[in-house]
């Protein structure tokens, strides 16, 4: 028998396939641009196949970007196998903007490309590299299925096709051989007697726990504890909004820049960390955007961001798959002053950190690889079913000092979080050479106005500057609107 392979997925990582449907799109990404002067061609376009040869040179280093996802027959559980038809060429896509090529159009680009969901049948990716965008630069499109990445995790990867210097020097590229896949017989064998060993391992989990009972008997109870924290915050229900409508299929997409030396200062004269302040802007936002559309909002009201926490270390970076768990974190969008709504973001961030949610979620999965893979994806379409969480709000931090795609220099990256289903906004940022990128991903339909949504962003950041005695410089200030531009 000829050797196979193959890698399974985590129950984390199956379900984020799981919950899949024709309007929910499980892909995370980005929008990067780039100066363009050092890959133009003497005929003035892009050098596309410098760029091909170089990806093609660089996917040594990221295997899981060859492989397709697999069903085992039957029982359900998925795994990574690799694709035998593998072809660059599909998956790097070449585009254009019609001139003017202005960051509007770009924005809209970058909308329809995200309302596309991923092929199942291919690997689960596309780089799509847009020419014609003005001040000649050009633009970098990426999605990928959150069953591959996390947000650092996409960002270590992707990174690794940075470098800290400009290089003209494209690697040479080894010829791959895909491993042969498993037959399905053979994935049901061996996920069955995978299966069959799990009673061998809780009984000699069972043997530890009795060697030391008083310590087991205290972990189970904070086991228990925990899950009952977890389950209890992703059921809870929040209060109907606008942001929460029925989701469509397809999407805006809308960004805008901030300063992080501001941001610092406003921590440093006010307190809380950088995604305090950052939880505390949208807060303020959304409460903005809710009252123009005529919401009257109230202390009593709940209103819930789901906030990823990365669990990944240091010798975790760079690896594909999903190493996050979820707060829920109540935002104070009733509070108009900056201030004690920065205090109040402050005091609910403090406690989530102090609670057991991230041991209660790292039960649910860890139930879930052992076999019980439904409880995880249940639990998450439970949660937003029951309108757990109102928006999502993600902050990746990236390098504070500028990159290079081969000799073109990376000016900006804004992140794309994926919309859940009742979700109709979410938002991610990206930390990059001093300056916080922001993504708005929305539902087309639900909010033609998001464009307002990110003014609003934009307001609120500089009412926490002003609270923080921060005056605007033409240094320091936001990007002018003609800069930012809407959709």
């Amino acid at each position: 028998m000829p050797h196979t392979h193959y890698d399974r997925l985590t129950a984390i990582d199956g379900t984020f396939l799981a919950i899949e449907d024709p309007n929910v799109h499980m892909h995370v990404g980005a929008a990067v641009t780039f100066e363009r002067g050092p890959l133009a061609r003497p005929d003035g376009t892009l050098d596309i196949e410098r760029l091909r040869r170089f990806m093609d040179a660089s996917l040594a280093s990221m295997p899981r970007f060859r492989q397709r996802c697999v069903q085992v027959p039957y029982v359900g559980e998925r795994v990574w196998v690799d694709d035998e038809r593998f072809n660059l060429d599909y998956h790097i896509r070449h585009t254009a903007l019609p001139p003017p090529g202005e960051i509007r159009q770009l924005k809209r680009l970058a909308g329809r490309l995200l309302s596309q969901k991923l092929d199942p049948h291919k690997p689960l990716w596309e780089m799509w590299l847009v020419e014609g965008l003005e001040n000649d630069h050009f633009a970098m499109i990426l999605k990928a299925h959150h069953a591959m990445v996390d947000g650092i995790g996409g960002m270590d990867l992707f990174a690794s096709l940075l470098r800290l210097e400009p290089t003209d020097d494209v690697p040479d590229s080894k010829r791959w051989f895909p491993r042969a896949a498993p037959s399905p017989t053979q994935l049901v064998a061996d996920e069955l007697r995978r299966r069959a060993s799990l009673p061998w391992s809780a009984l000699g989990s069972a043997r530890q726990a009795l060697a030391r009972p008083l310590a087991s008997l205290r972990e189970a109870r904070e086991s228990v504890g925990a899950v009952g924290e977890a389950l209890g915050a992703g059921l809870a229900p929040t209060m109907s909004t606008p942001l929460n409508g029925d989701l469509g299929p397809y999407r805006r997409f809308d960004w805008c820049t901030s300063d992080i030396g501001r941001i610092r200062e406003v921590r440093k004269q006010l307190g809380g960390t950088l995604n305090d302040v950052v939880l505390a802007t949208v807060a303020g936002a959304v409460g903005r955007f809710l009252r123009r559309r005529g919401e009257q909002l109230n202390a009593e009201q709940v209103f819930r961001a789901m906030v990823p926490v990365s669990l990944r270390k240091a010798s975790e970076r760079g690896r594909p798959g999903n190493r996050v768990v979820n707060f829920l974190a109540r935002l104070p969008i009733d509070e108009r002053d900056p201030e004690r709504r920065l205090e109040r973001t402050i005091e609910i961030t403090r406690r989530l950190k102090s609670s057991r949610l991230v041991q209660g979620a790292e039960v649910l999965e860890e139930l879930g690889d052992l076999g019980l893979s439904d409880v995880l994806s249940r639990f998450v379409r439970l949660s937003a079913d029951a309108r757990a969480y109102n928006i999502v709000v993600t902050n990746v931090p990236g390098p504070n000092r500028p990159l290079y795609l081969l000799s073109a220099r990376m000016l900006s990256i804004h992140p794309v979080v994926p919309l859940f289903k009742g979700q109709c906004v979410g938002i991610a940022l990206f930390s990059y050479d001093g300056r916080l990128h922001w993504g708005f991903n929305a539902d087309w339909d639900a909010l033609p106005d998001l464009h307002d949504l990110v003014e609003d962003v934009e307001a609120e950041l500089e009412a926490l500057c002003e609270a923080a005695g921060l005056a605007q410089s033409e240094a320091e200030c936001l990007p002018p609107r003609e800069e930012a531009g809407g959709p």
